[in-house]
């Protein structure tokens, strides 16, 4: 069995920063060694050598929100296939994604999932698991629930949006968290007051009011924040963990604090574009600009960026993930005519990363901090810790080499998402993947590309290691 031995870079946990050396044995971490130290030498003689001096070593990204090719509607999909948005999410960093299987109205769980597990079977460049996203929520399901955390299914979403296609109502969402407190799975919840939004869309529509930017004016911040109160209020009553998918506001994370502070297992992500991306420059914008950047929340201004940020470093916000789910022009084009026809979401899986590693170059957070909020928090709270999140012996060598000084710009000409536009045009950020290892196999090397479709593992996730 071949041994790996990385050399001369500078470790980051989601405790500390040292210098230390990394052997890998097989898919695994054998030990890490201070630099110099006979054991270290010792592992050098009898290894392949990979030098990382002036990078850092960290552990692979876990972006636990993505859509791959997701069915919207009949005529959109989102853009990226199992192999094209693993293998992009590799060129990123990240080595360990989790989608999910929709079950909706009518439908049956375990075909949701059955379907979902075929699709993504010997397609992925990196590992991957599912939550399940429940839009119908009844007897059977709720029953089937408890078989699909036997199966490592151990994360469920529900939906305060959208009514018609995945709204549960509160009823609902109760019965949904009683179970959920029973089995110890966790509870993801888009929270946004769908009812109240629609009623909002469709006046605005009314009065002709049909450009991109009606898609962030018609989801205002209020009504985030009052349905993550309400969520909590929930989930108080069961005594159920919850996780806020995609928190976007000021308003939403006053929530999460009040809920917090009351001793709940309420925890929260949050997203680059809302780090970063604004409705006043990005979204009231006409025509396909404008389109290009509607997603669900909407941007918000970008006073609502300082809180995140000060969110992030107060580990009130948890995990940054990306919701990626992007869409092609022709596709964005289908709601030119009415915002509300626009299929909802941007591409994110290679940037996040490289994002919030440009939050650091700012100031906005400490190096172990990001790799605490994009790797190790989403590992404990989804049930892979310690076998992904972390650099230590026995977990998966899942290993990023990361040169910190790289200066590039992100762009639909360079980046390698199956997507012809880039809500990041011409973002400018400092620091960039060299070298990934998923498994102890080089998926990125000296960066080309020398993964392949097939490498990626299902992961049987177990329960959250962060519930009290």
């Amino acid at each position: 069995m071949e041994r790996i031995l990385i050399s001369g870079g500078t470790l980051i946990s989601a405790s500390d920063t040292r210098l230390a050396d990394v052997l890998v044995s097989g898919e695994t971490v054998e030990a890490v060694f201070r630099p110099g130290s006979a054991e270290a030498l010792v592992a050098a003689e009898g290894s392949q050598v990979v030098d990382a001096t002036g990078c850092y070593v960290v552990p692979g990204g876990v972006d636990v929100h993505v859509h791959l090719q997701l069915e919207m509607t009949p005529e959109a999909t989102s853009s990226d296939t199992f192999a094209t948005g693993t293998a992009a999410a590799a060129w990123g960093g990240t080595t360990t994604v989790i989608d999910f299987a929709g079950q909706q109205a009518g439908t049956h769980v375990r075909d949701a999932v059955d379907t979902r597990l075929a699709e993504a079977q010997g397609q992925c460049a990196i590992d991957y698991g599912f939550h399940l996203a429940m839009g119908d929520v009844n007897e059977t399901s709720l029953k089937e629930m408890g078989t699909l955390v036997d199966e490592g299914i151990t994360s469920f979403k529900y939906f305060m949006a959208y009514p018609g296609a995945w709204y549960s109502d509160d009823g609902k969402l109760l019965r949904a968290m009683f179970r959920a407190a029973d089995i110890g799975a966790m509870v993801m919840m888009h929270a946004e007051n769908g009812i109240a939004i629609d009623v909002l869309r469709d006046m605005a529509v009314e009065r002709g009011n049909t450009d991109p930017v009606w898609h962030g004016r018609t989801r205002p911040t209020r009504l985030e924040g009052e349905a993550v109160h309400r969520a909590a209020a929930l989930a108080s009553v069961a005594a159920a963990p919850l996780y806020i998918v995609h928190l976007s506001s000021a308003d939403a994370l006053e929530q999460v604090t009040w809920a917090r502070n009351r001793g709940q297992n309420v925890f929260a992500e949050t997203c680059p574009q809302y780090l970063y991306l604004t409705i006043e420059d990005h979204l009231d914008q006409p025509g396909l600009d404008g389109l290009r950047h509607i997603c669900s929340p909407p941007l918000r201004s970008k006073g609502d960026h300082a809180t995140l940020w000060e969110g992030l470093r107060q580990d009130e916000l948890a995990v940054v993930s990306t919701d990626h789910c992007p869409f092609c022009d022709n596709e964005k084009l289908i709601g030119a005519d009415d915002f509300r026809q626009t299929p909802n979401g941007l591409g994110s899986i290679e940037h996040r990363m490289d994002l919030i590693h440009q939050g650091v170059v700012a100031g906005e957070l400490e190096l172990t901090r990001w790799v605490e909020t994009c790797s190790t928090t989403p590992a404990k709270l989804f049930g892979l810790y310690p076998q992904k999140g972390v650099i230590a012996a026995g977990s998966d060598a899942d290993i990023v080499i990361y040169d910190p000084n790289k200066s590039h710009t992100l762009s639909a000409a360079t980046h390698h998402m199956n997507i012809d536009n880039s809500a990041w045009e011409n973002t400018q950020v400092t620091g960039q993947v060299r070298t990934v290892m998923s498994r102890g196999s080089f998926v990125i090397k000296d960066n080309e590309f020398v993964g392949s479709a097939g490498h990626g593992k299902y992961l049987k996730r177990g329960l959250s290691d962060l519930l009290k």
